[in-house]
């Protein structure tokens, strides 16, 4: 979000936005939401759960278990979160006995354990979120929403930050965004939210409910991306994998879409 250096077009990028674009939208419309759940969990979660424990250099002896006990909470939150609190107790018990007994030295628990017990909540609890928002009323069209509104914002800070970026908006945490990008996060979230209302025909969603909506997730998207920059500027990496060429990692696409899913599950539930 107006992170980039002031480079031209990165071939790399375009190409892989113009495959996995239309890929995603054909897998979410014609598909009902037992393969999104399950894409959810397996394409999104647990990959983007592994390059947060790698990111933080957690041992492979914890970073397994601790992509699957992500995995089994992300189903726990989803299928039954009456027990959310319960799995919780349970998966970080687990890693901090087999922390306890596996690794004899206790220097370093910390630095192990801390990033497990976030990414159990900031990855599958967050991305949990999107399964009830597939699941409602309108759930599709509302994920479209989601989608659309991120990824034009997303793109919208990264244009107008990169060409007419002037006033650095944090730069303690992420020196490249400024003001002027975070600006154009907004618009490009009223964009995408104006775009799908017309395209689908959200009912009950109003032009000035969309606008509202759409401003909204911008500014999520905004501050998914930066506290994904302060876990990578902590971590001292640059991104969070080299998964897709041009973009970075999984998590480098998803940052926003983590803390907007959240958000606009209780703008539909309680609007």
């Amino acid at each position: 979000m107006g992170d980039k250096k002031k480079k031209g077009f990165n071939i790399k990028r375009i190409i892989a936005a113009v495959i996995i674009v239309p890929l995603l939208i054909s897998y979410i419309y014609y598909l009902p939401p037992q393969p999104f759940f399950l894409f959810l969990l397996i394409i999104v979660g647990m990959i983007t759960m592994h390059e947060f424990y790698t990111m933080y250099n957690v041992p492979s002896l914890l970073a397994v278990p601790g992509v699957l006990i992500g995995g089994a909470l992300f189903y726990f939150f989803c299928s039954y979160p009456q027990y959310s609190l319960d799995g919780i107790f349970v998966g970080l018990l687990f890693v901090m006995v087999l922390r306890l007994l596996m690794i004899s030295t206790p220097s370093g628990s910390m630095a192990d354990l801390g990033p497990l017990g976030v990414g159990f909540l900031y990855i599958s609890g967050f991305l949990s979120f999107q399964w009830f928002i597939r699941i409602a009323d309108s759930g599709m069209k509302y994920i479209f929403l989601l989608y659309v509104s991120v990824w034009l914002a997303d793109s919208m800070a990264y244009y107008i930050g990169k060409y007419l970026g002037r006033n650095k908006l944090y730069p303690s945490v992420s020196p490249n965004k400024t003001i002027e990008g975070a600006l154009g996060s907004v618009i490009g979230g009223i964009a995408g939210a104006l775009l799908i209302r017309s395209l689908l025909d959200i009912p009950d969603m109003t032009t000035t409910g969309a606008v509202m909506t759409g401003a909204v997730l911008g500014i999520a998207t905004l501050i998914g991306d930066l506290i994904e920059s302060m876990f990578k500027r902590d971590a001292g990496v640059k991104d969070s994998s080299s998964l897709i060429p041009g973009h970075g990692g999984l998590l480098d696409k998803l940052d926003g879409m983590l803390v907007a899913g959240p958000i606009l599950y209780f703008i539909v539930r309680y609007s």
